[in-house]
């Protein structure tokens, strides 16, 4: 994914879906740090619909390139906060009185 629009920056992407209880360890991140080396990117978002072990994490927090780590939870709020993957079951429109409408005119 290019990161601006004359690609001069490059992120790369790795996703897995995985059942809850399947965390993504240290290993992986691993080998996602050593793609990311073998690409010559300095920049990496690695998602899971699981979540990360800490030694991943801390894995990630260490290695020169900037991985970030976006687990099951985090993807869920994303997707909320940005209307992808979900749909208005239902609006609800709250009124309430303007008073200033109702404000008396001096004459």
């Amino acid at each position: 994914m290019n990161e601006d629009p004359l690609g001069l920056d490059v992120v790369y992407i790795q996703a897995k879906r995985y059942a809850p209880d399947n965390s993504i360890g240290r290993e992986r991140i691993q080998q996602f740090a050593g793609a990311l080396v073998g690409q010559g990117a300095n920049k990496g978002v690695f998602v899971t619909t699981s979540s990360f072990t800490k030694g991943a994490v801390e894995y990630a927090q260490r290695v020169p390139q900037r991985i970030i780590l976006i687990d099951g939870m985090e993807l869920t709020r994303l997707m909320m906060r940005y209307g992808v993957g979900v749909r208005t079951e239902r609006t609800i429109e709250l009124r309430r009185i303007d008073l200033d409408y109702f404000e008396e005119v001096e004459s």
